[in-house]
């Protein structure tokens, strides 16, 4: 092996060694940073049963290589998001976001620009990081008004149509008009629905990694 690696020329020697880190880079698994709130952070359920998991363990099922990192805080709003981000760019350096952010902030009625303004910071600051984000979007009770309803549900779209971002409408279709699959809080799904949730999710999810 010395010999061989003696005969090959500077310029020879150079596009081997930039083909073999090129390969490597290629098999190395990709890290998917998932920033959500109770939705995501399996709140009130056992620990593995949560959409996130259940995606892990489809992601290996399908043979693609890749490492979930859940970063999830139950009560998080886009504020929280926002200032999160950084530090977990930095420490994990994801090749996909996906935020799962917004709900908290429509049920305490805060303003659609504000939420909207954050979640367009998180996609710039992933952008820094050489890191696509994916979004899942969510929708408010129709107690809170049909105006702020519809501004709030609209805000994933117009996003996802200015940042050029993959999205998931909503994630709790096929379960928030399903009272059955909730838990006593009516706002926590059961671990039941969360094979539905990821149902809704994985086509995106799936598409956006490989794309990666």
């Amino acid at each position: 092996m010395l010999n061989m690696f003696k005969r090959l020329s500077g310029k020879s020697l150079a596009a081997l060694l930039l083909l073999s880190a090129a390969a490597s880079a290629y098999s190395a698994p990709k890290t998917v940073l998932v920033l959500g709130d109770s939705l995501s952070a399996e709140y009130g359920l056992s620990r593995g049963t949560g959409w996130v998991a259940l995606a892990e363990q489809k992601l290996k099922q399908n043979n693609i290589d890749a490492v979930v990192v859940n970063a999830s805080v139950s009560g998080e709003t886009t504020s929280g998001g926002r200032s999160r981000l950084p530090a977990l760019l930095t420490k994990y350096k994801p090749d996909l976001v996906v935020i799962e952010l917004g709900a908290n902030d429509g049920l305490r009625g805060l303003p659609v620009a504000a939420a909207l303004a954050n979640l367009r910071a998180m996609n710039e600051e992933a952008a820094k990081a050489d890191a696509k984000v994916m979004l899942i979007g969510m929708r408010m009770p129709p107690n809170y008004g049909r105006d702020y309803a519809d501004k709030f549900f609209a805000m994933y779209g117009t996003l996802s149509k200015d940042i050029k971002a993959p999205l998931v409408p909503f994630m709790l279709d096929g379960v928030a008009d399903k009272p059955q699959l909730f838990q006593a809080d009516r706002l926590h799904p059961l671990a039941e629905a969360h094979p539905i949730i990821l149902a809704n999710i994985w086509p995106t999810l799936q598409k956006t990694i490989k794309a990666k």
